[in-house]
């Protein structure tokens, strides 16, 4: 395969830029180390620590929603006895990782992305950097990889409570949670009954006076062991990398046939659920909390581990409220069914404010890029953008899942740019394309239906697709073939302008 171009006077200065040093993030750089070893790569992390996430979020009992044998990555085992792990047990996991491959001394600790521009001539982008104190600096390379995310860091959704500013007790948001709020003996309200509220309520209610989760609408829950017998059995007798590799079989599995089977099933999948529910709470069972007006998983099933909350709602130490706020004063919560909900700690789990990229601003020779009018490509590029990839997990299984595929993919693909002496890969997608939108994001939950208008476009089927099938998408991406008539390849035509470390002025 041949290039047109003239020969270039300058490299970049990395192979690989990696946006966030979190789960997505030390995937893809392990990868690299993997199967890219002679290759560059540098981690951007904005906080002075990795993990992301689970680095940002501290609120009591911070855990995984998904089991740690398919959260956790294909190739680093899961060894701890609970599954279902707490935030302090993942970071001790993330930390072992990128200590164990010499992960570490490629992290840009407390340098926030600020923009990165495409440089068509040179093949690679240009990409703007802050330190702490507020210097910028520049730094080119070949191949951009958004593990940022999808939710803001900064700005959580903001629900509009009325009256809020009037309430006299204290007001968390599980995002921006301080070191040592004191609820002991307190009164505790939690609005939402999302994944959030139902790991605070259990926690808080082991030391407040009471705490009552306010609900508007009733979600799903799933009840399963924090601990996975098999997996600690299987490790007894087995090497840990194949107990591991056993397990996560068995989970991706269930997983997938669990889902499929909710999905053509609704109505059985409901009674299920409602049985288990009855049977968590005897007498304390309220139909009215626990039905929601919608089926499993047209918003994602809610886990809860060995049935704490509702452990915690039998004991008489929490209960469930489905109503609406009026209003908040400043002794409580007025409802709008007209009763009242006095209390002396307010938790805000209202939910996320989705992104894009991280809120990097990404343009293509100066020209900003409006990701909401691609389309996805493979789950992982967006058309017409050359050398970026992102990470956006499955709504329906671990986030892992993807980033394992994402980063596979990625990487082989660097190795083929290599093998046929390519520095570009975009997707090419014609004005008149022709595709139709596939206007369902997966699920019905707010953040959800809140952020769709940034996204790319979804077309019916694959490779325009963000796929919500990871068994499916496995396979596809293992067995498509990389150079499959869509992906261009090209070549720089001019020298790369910019010097790692050069200092820029932000703009005005």
């Amino acid at each position: 395969m041949g290039f047109e171009g003239t020969k270039r006077t300058g490299q970049p200065d990395i192979d690989v830029a990696i946006i966030g040093a979190g789960l997505s993030g030390i995937g893809m750089a392990a990868h690299m180390q993997m199967l890219c070893p002679d290759r560059s790569y540098a981690l951007f992390e904005r906080r002075p620590q990795l993990g992301g996430t689970w680095d940002l979020f501290r609120y009591p009992g911070v855990r995984s929603d998904s089991d740690m044998h398919t959260l956790g990555f294909v190739f680093e085992p899961w060894k701890h006895e609970k599954s279902i792990a707490d935030g302090p047990s993942i970071l001790e996991y993330l930390n072992r990782i990128v200590d164990e491959r010499d992960i570490r001394c490629h992290i840009r600790f407390e340098t926030k992305v600020v923009s990165a521009d495409w440089d068509s001539a040179a093949a690679c982008w240009a990409i703007t950097s802050e330190a702490a104190d507020g210097q910028r600096s520049r730094t080119t390379a070949r191949f951009l990889y958004l593990g940022s995310g999808y939710y803001d860091y900064d700005k959580p959704y903001d629900a509009q409570i009325p009256g809020i500013a009037d309430f006299a007790g204290k007001v968390l948001h599980p995002q921006f949670w301080p070191k040592d709020p004191d609820h002991a003996g307190k009164r505790v309200v939690v609005i939402g009954s999302g994944a959030t509220a139902v790991t605070i309520v259990p926690v808080m209610a082991e030391t407040a006076a009471h705490v009552t989760m306010l609900q508007r609408t009733p979600t799903w829950y799933a009840i399963r062991p924090a601990r996975d017998a098999i997996a600690n059995t299987l490790r007894k007798f087995l090497p840990a990398k194949l107990a591991y590799k056993i397990t996560r079989f068995k989970n991706v599995t269930m997983q997938d046939m669990v889902y499929k089977r909710a999905r053509a099933e609704p109505e059985k999948a409901r009674e299920y659920l409602t049985g288990k529910l009855k049977e968590a709470l005897g007498p304390k069972y309220d139909e009215a909390a626990f039905t929601p007006p919608y089926n499993p998983w047209e918003q994602r099933l809610c886990l809860v581990p060995d049935g704490d909350l509702f452990k915690a709602i039998q004991a008489g130490k929490a209960d469930v409220v489905t109503d609406h706020i009026e209003r908040i004063d400043a002794k409580g919560i007025l409802l709008k069914s007209g009763k009242r909900l006095d209390c002396d700690v307010i938790v805000t789990a209202t939910g996320l404010t989705m992104t894009m990229a991280g809120n990097i601003a990404v343009s293509m020779d100066g020209q900003p890029v409006d990701f909401s009018k691609t389309f996805y490509y493979k789950g992982c590029m967006n058309s017409n953008v050359p050398n970026l990839a992102r990470v956006f997990g499955y709504l329906n299984a671990s986030w892992t899942l993807r980033a394992d595929i994402n980063s596979d993919y990625v990487c082989r693909l660097l190795n083929h740019m290599k093998a046929i002496g390519a520095e570009s890969a975009t997707p090419f997608l014609s004005a008149d394309h022709g595709l139709t939108e596939d206007p369902d994001p997966g699920l019905s939950s707010g953040y959800i239906q809140r952020g769709q208008a940034l996204q790319p476009k979804n077309a019916p089927e694959m490779p325009w697709r963000l796929n919500q099938d990871y068994v499916f998408d496995r396979k596809y991406l293992k067995e498509n073939p990389l150079d499959d008539g869509i992906l261009r390849f090209g070549k720089a035509t001019g020298a790369v302008a910019a010097k790692s470390g050069e200092m820029v002025e932000p703009a005005e």
